[in-house]
């Protein structure tokens, strides 16, 4: 199997890698509010001089100008998705609203379409990179539900709206285009035309550009890596992807958590991201519903050493607040979406796959 692009591999592994660009399927739910950010009346890309300096940059890379100015002087900045990223689903949905839009039986069946489809595909998968197939499966169901909903934006009007008229994250964004152009130069993606989410993922599993650079591979081995028409090569990708940001295989996800006295306060405080042991939560009367508990009450269970690092999450479910005990695997779900509504779907989709998959055996 042959990584995308090893001659810059190296390069971009350092500026990629870590978390604020590491999230192939963004949402940005840790953005700031953008209501008063507006497309310029004036929306010649070309007439910028942060655009100017891009050029330049990219055709000091035996780029060809002529095809940058044509691209980016089609570029249209997109008032939806200014308002869109205004919006991020942490901030207006609790996970009992969150829940509703993923965990749906219309979702997991044609999880079992695609996966029957893909079996060989998905246990190679599994076998590489010590990801389960049912992992999978969720994050390319939550991102576009098997391939239907990839996004309809262009890629290249999403990344010049947020690179040069969304400052609060622009430079962010204008990595993310200047990666686009060398997609097209070196993986033979159309910059101008490909179509992806608002903020400019795309494919099966919603990769940003640099993300694409970084965690791409070319699963089938045709010489081609390509995650938008090619669901072996996303299925491969997405599964890297994890292994890269550190998936332990065999690792719980999470677990419910009962709670005793008010100890647990403070560790709710402390984020999504794993940085206590499963002792320093029981001395603040937080315990992880243990699978051999004959008062099981549900699924979400595991029996762990002390020693293991967990975060403890405060949600908001339909039946009242939901407390839960998570591993460093539920974090490394949130590198794909910085949230923790995304990761919780992802968990409990997977579930929902598992079962069904092995239904359909």
């Amino acid at each position: 199997m042959r990584r995308f692009y090893s001659g810059i591999l190296g390069t971009f592994r350092s500026s990629t890698a870590y978390s604020a660009l590491a999230g192939a399927a963004l949402t940005f739910t840790s953005l700031p509010a953008l209501a008063e950010y507006t497309c310029p009346e004036n929306n010649d890309y070309l007439q910028r001089e942060q655009v100017k300096s891009l050029i330049a940059e990219l055709v000091s890379q035996d780029q060809d100008e002529a095809r940058l100015r044509d691209v980016l002087g089609g570029a249209q900045c997109q008032p939806k998705i200014l308002k869109s990223i205004a919006r991020p689903a942490e901030k207006t949905h609790t996970w009992a609203t969150y829940q509703k839009i993923f965990l749906q039986e219309s979702r997991v069946q044609k999880a079992v379409e695609f996966a029957n489809t893909h079996a060989g595909t998905l246990s190679r998968a599994e076998q590489t990179y010590g990801v389960p197939r049912e992992i999978i499966l969720a994050i390319i169901g939550v991102e576009t539900r098997y391939g239907d909903h990839m996004g309809s934006y262009r890629v290249v009007d999403a990344l010049a709206t947020l690179g040069y008229d969304y400052p609060p994250r622009g430079s962010f964004f204008r990595k993310q285009l200047k990666a686009l152009f060398e997609l097209e130069h070196h993986a033979h993606i159309d910059a101008e035309t490909i179509t992806g989410s608002y903020a400019g993922a795309m494919g099966y599993g919603q990769f940003i550009p640099t993300s694409y650079q970084a965690y791409a591979v070319d699963f089938d081995n045709d010489g081609v890596t390509d995650l938008v028409n090619n669901p072996v090569d996303a299925i491969g990708s997405v599964a890297n992807y994890f292994s890269e940001h550190n998936w332990q295989p065999g690792l719980p996800v999470a677990a419910r958590a009962h709670l005793d006295g008010t100890g647990y306060v403070s560790l709710a405080k402390k984020g999504y991201k794993p940085s206590f042991t499963l002792t320093q939560a029981n001395n603040a009367g937080v315990t992880a519903l243990s699978c051999n508990d004959d008062r099981l009450v549900s699924e979400y269970c595991f029996d762990l050493p002390a020693s293991t690092r967990v975060a403890l999450l405060d949600l908001t479910g339909a039946e009242g607040a939901e407390f839960w005990l998570a591993t460093d695997n539920f974090y490394v779900i949130t590198r794909y979406n910085h949230s923790r509504l995304y990761a919780m779907a992802v968990l409990q989709l997977s579930r929902q796959l598992a079962a069904a998959l092995e239904d359909n055996r």
